[in-house]
């Protein structure tokens, strides 16, 4: 009885010391959560119940795990990471500070795939390889980006700070910064040269091809009148 009671005291600090670890070390990416999802309202909410975090402290330590060159244990920690979160983060991916998964179920990054600071990534979005080519494969994505649910981007392309990529959107090329990306193939549409700052609004991202199509009917209108 004795021996069960002291297991449990250090398995109780245990676990406390590397949640502790875990707020310090990812204090950003837990104000990142706090800044965009308006459903987050407690900090104990979030460090026990937020998979994003939780997929990126297993992608934390499979990095570290891939740094010290150990064999097989890094995609082992990511792939353990995948059961318990939904989403797979390749242990070479570099992260930079504050990104927020939302939700997250789905997705996808892969191995040389570069995210950069404050990026904010949505449910089924697939940061993916194009074929078996060796080398940088995987998207660049700069900082402040958004990437909308199910969105694809494929190949070693760049995405330039602060631009939006569209729910559904499947992004081939590279993107400029301060851009807005929808469609299938992704089209480019800017927004006055500015920071794109929508929040969680998806409903209202300007689609240029639905632009042309609606001014053109306005100059047939004009034209029959």
């Amino acid at each position: 009885m004795y021996l069960c009671l002291n297991v449990l005291i250090w398995l109780a600090i245990l676990i406390s010391v590397f949640w502790t670890l875990v707020a310090v070390f990812f204090r950003k990416e837990i104000g990142a959560i706090f800044e965009s999802d308006p459903a987050a309202r407690s900090y104990l909410e979030v460090l026990l119940t937020y998979s994003g975090l939780h997929a990126l402290v297993f992608h934390g330590i499979s990095k570290a795990a891939l740094k010290m060159h150990i064999p097989f244990l890094p995609r082992l920690i990511s792939q353990i990471g995948r059961f318990f979160t939904g989403i797979e983060i390749h242990p070479g991916a570099q992260i930079g500070n504050g990104l927020f998964i939302d939700h997250g179920m789905g997705v996808v990054i892969g191995e040389t795939t570069i995210i950069g600071d404050n990026v904010t990534i949505y449910q089924g979005v697939t940061l993916g390889g194009t074929g078996k080519e060796k080398g940088k494969r995987h998207p660049t994505i700069g900082n402040n980006v958004v990437i909308g649910a199910g969105a694809k981007l494929l190949g070693n392309i760049t995405i330039g700070d602060s631009s939006y990529i569209g729910a559904n959107a499947v992004v081939i090329k590279d993107v400029p910064a301060n851009s807005t990306v929808v469609g299938v193939p992704g089209r480019i549409t800017r927004q006055d040269g500015k920071k794109i700052d929508i929040g969680l609004d998806h409903i209202h991202v300007l689609d240029p091809i639905l632009q042309d199509l609606e001014e053109l009917k306005k100059r047939i209108d004009s034209l029959e009148k």
